[in-house]
């Protein structure tokens, strides 16, 4: 073996900028946080006016650099005043930017004060940084983060303006009394059971009119079936006869009590959630018109022209989806698509790409990228009802369904949906539906090509049929 030349071994010095981590193996990184933790200054600093802060419940640890100040590591409380306080201290060490890691709801506070503050916060994933070792204490989880923030190891998270926050505050709350008011329907026909009132097995929903008129009926003092049966609505499909004898239970007064509680705070739920729409409505009708002029297009489903939810918003919620485009996604990512440098960028802070694990430029395996994004969930959702859409993409799910299954179909489609909300909003571009039939000749012309090349290379001459 011929042996080496002196000159020709040269060690490259890693210089990693921001993002780089998440592109080195296994020797690279432990290398880095080696020479990190030595503080190497042949690493290229990327912010140089950092500082780190260690977010707690009754107390946050601030870091900044050994340079600036004499205490280079401090605590404040978590009140107002300790945290301008700590805001005024980071100035007079020349900090620009700051780091800290989101945690639960109390990061909320300080992000907020320093971002008035004119800084520049870093809202960094915990799971980013917890399996990398050391930092036993608050103080040096101060410095720690301060040190990856200083040489850019820190990937910022997405947080929206304080326009799209406030929409997001009403419609979370209002998605928060939804989920109250089912949980006191369920309570409802739990003490109805008890009572051996079978009010839902004649009645699809008792939060309808027949089902709400009689227990308000029973809860007024009504105990005769017949008499409670007559508030039946022409609708419904069961005669007064059966629901006279769903009617006839056992009328407990600690039961009939349980009814009466969760019956109020039923009601009640529904009145915040009218309180919710009132405050949102007009909030939408403060925001720029963003349609361009464009017209409402006409519903045409017999099924969305026939069912009344009872949740439904009590004003008219898809004229003003319409002007403002959808209002989950809007109240969570907002219309403003630059935050994300491509629509895969997008896709994949929705955790909607897949997981593949690659070794050595190979595929090693797939893994699961499991989210509680709203987003995420409105548009698997969105995707789901597909199944039975006589657009283009119901028929692109159909296909996906039986070629690949339900969930990897559900999931691929809302990662379409979610490129077509990308570039409609970065662009303006309108989704122009061409129908299933288009899709399924576009298919059938694909398949075609396919084989006329699979026969091509195996050396078979194609003779097409004349037209007829």
């Amino acid at each position: 073996m011929k042996p080496k030349q002196q000159g020709e071994t040269r060690k490259v010095p890693c210089r990693p900028t921001q993002g780089h981590w998440h592109q080195m193996n296994r020797k690279q990184r432990r290398e880095m946080m080696r020479r990190i933790q030595s503080e190497n200054l042949s690493l290229e600093v990327v912010h140089p006016d950092a500082a780190g802060i260690d977010i707690g419940n009754e107390s946050h640890y601030v870091a900044v650099p050994p340079t600036r100040d004499s205490e280079p590591v401090r605590r404040f409380g978590c009140t107002t005043a300790e945290l301008k306080s700590m805001a005024d201290w980071l100035k007079q060490c020349r900090i620009r930017t700051v780091a800290m890691q989101s945690t639960g709801v109390y990061w909320i506070a300080v992000f907020d004060i320093l971002e008035e503050a004119g800084f520049e916060v870093y809202l960094v994933n915990a799971r980013e940084t917890k399996n990398l070792p050391g930092r036993k204490s608050d103080v040096q989880e101060s410095q720690w983060l301060m040190k990856l923030h200083t040489y850019g190891l820190l990937r910022n998270s997405f947080r929206p303006s304080q326009e799209i926050r406030t929409m997001r505050t009403y419609w979370r709350q209002r998605n928060d009394l939804v989920q109250a008011a089912a949980r006191h329907i369920h309570r409802i026909q739990k003490a109805l059971t008890q009572m051996n009132v079978q009010l839902a097995n004649v009645l699809t929903d008792v939060s309808g009119l027949t089902g709400q008129a009689i227990i308000k009926a029973i809860l007024a003092g009504e105990r005769d079936p017949h008499k409670l049966a007559a508030f039946r609505d022409p609708r419904v499909k069961a005669t007064e006869e059966e629901i006279a004898r769903s009617l006839e239970g056992n009328w407990q007064e600690d039961l009939v009590f349980v009814l009466k509680q969760e019956q109020d705070a039923y009601e009640f739920c529904q009145k915040q959630m009218a309180e919710c729409d009132r405050r949102l409505q007009d909030y939408l009708k403060q925001r720029k018109d963003r349609s361009a002029g464009a017209d409402l297009p006409e519903e045409k489903r017999k099924t969305r022209l026939k069912n009344k939810k009872g949740n439904k918003p009590q004003f008219d919620l898809r004229r003003e989806l319409f002007r403002m485009t959808a209002m989950t996604i809007i109240s969570e990512a907002g219309w403003d698509m630059s935050k994300w440098k491509t629509e895969g960028h997008f896709v994949s802070w929705l955790r909607l790409c897949p997981d593949n694990k690659i070794s050595g430029d190979k595929l090693i395996g797939k893994g699961r990228l499991p989210s509680n994004n709203r987003v995420t969930i409105a548009l698997k959702m969105a995707a789901s009802s597909l199944r039975t859409s006589h657009s283009y993409l119901g028929a692109q799910f159909r296909r996906l369904k039986t070629r690949l299954g339900a969930p990897v179909a559900i999931k691929a489609m809302a990662a379409k949906l979610a490129r077509l909300v990308y570039r409609m909003l970065s662009h303006g571009m309108q989704f122009i539906d061409r129908g299933a039939d288009f899709y399924e000749a576009q298919h059938r012309h694909r398949q075609i090509n396919a084989l006329k090349w699979k026969a091509a290379r195996l050396g078979f001459q194609i003779i097409e049929a004349p037209a007829a």
